[in-house]
């Protein structure tokens, strides 16, 4: 744990957390939606930090990043906690639990990396990392002077100050749009408007592809597709999308997995817009 940045701090020892869009108040004691970023007597502090709960090596692909370094593998790194509130959530063990971990500095991590063959760099993943932006801002310059590169699995559900300190050392991206409806996002506990405002600027600063889980009942019809794609064209029509099956997890246990038909036919409705569509979880 240590001491977080982007906060401010207020009257009868409050701080207001100015990572991500939440804007969370914390009182002494409480923490952020997030669940890791806790007010210690008027100081905001990152509780997750160095704590990692998976590391495993992958192929890129499983990332899923399909057009950055096709073939390579990397050192996959999961901690705790996320700023959303997916009632789908296929990794709730470990974004809405405190799931066991261990701590591993972040020149730990970097040597680490140094030493798995063959190794491309570090994708921060599993959960939501950019909850764990202290982390993530020591350990990526550190990988970067490794020659290693740094991939993150994120929501893009963060402010422009800390994504900006943050982008000079990040070389790829897989930003999960979870659907493309303000409503929808709403019941995420998100903001559609901030996603799209950092698939935007994360295109410009590096790789960049996107997920859409699709969830049957939710965020399946060919309109919402349409909408999505032509916008991501307008970002740039060579942005890679994967359009990706649900399965039943979490709060979400009702729903049958997404039917293959499904996801082909919402494919072809983003390939009239975009260059490059893939299905996954198939």
């Amino acid at each position: 744990m240590r001491e977080a940045l982007f906060y401010e701090t207020g009257g009868g020892r409050a701080v207001g957390c100015r990572l991500c869009p939440h804007s969370c108040v914390l009182r002494p004691g409480g923490t952020g939606l997030c669940g890791v970023r806790r007010n210690v007597d008027g100081v905001l502090y990152a509780e997750s930090y160095g704590c990692v709960s998976g590391m495993a090596m992958d192929p890129i692909e499983k990332k899923p990043l399909r057009r950055f370094y096709p073939g390579s593998r990397i050192l996959s790194v999961g901690s705790y906690g996320c700023n959303l509130s997916c009632s789908f959530c296929q990794n709730s063990s470990i974004s809405q639990e405190v799931p066991q971990t261990r701590f591993v500095s972040p020149e730990a991590l970097a040597e680490t990396a140094k030493g798995q063959p063959g190794n491309l760099g570090v994708a921060f993943t599993y959960n939501e990392p950019l909850v764990g932006m202290e982390y993530l801002l020591d350990a990526a310059p550190l990988l970067k002077s490794a020659g290693l590169k740094t991939v993150l699995v994120t929501n893009g559900t963060v402010n422009a100050g800390p994504l900006e300190a943050l982008l000079p050392f990040v070389d790829a991206m897989n930003i999960d749009v979870k659907c493309f409806t303000e409503q929808g996002y709403e019941t995420l506990g998100g903001d559609l408007g901030a996603v799209k405002q950092s698939v935007k600027r994360c295109a410009e600063a590096c790789h960049v592809e996107i997920t859409a889980l699709i969830v049957p009942g939710e965020n399946d019809t060919a309109e919402e597709m349409q909408a999505l794609s032509r916008w991501l064209a307008s970002v740039s029509p060579g942005i890679p999308l994967h359009i990706t099956r649900f399965f039943p997890r979490y709060q979400m246990t009702d729903r049958p997995p997404t039917p293959v038909p499904k996801l082909e036919e919402l494919a072809a409705v983003a390939r009239r817009e975009l260059e490059t569509v893939y299905l996954g979880n198939v």
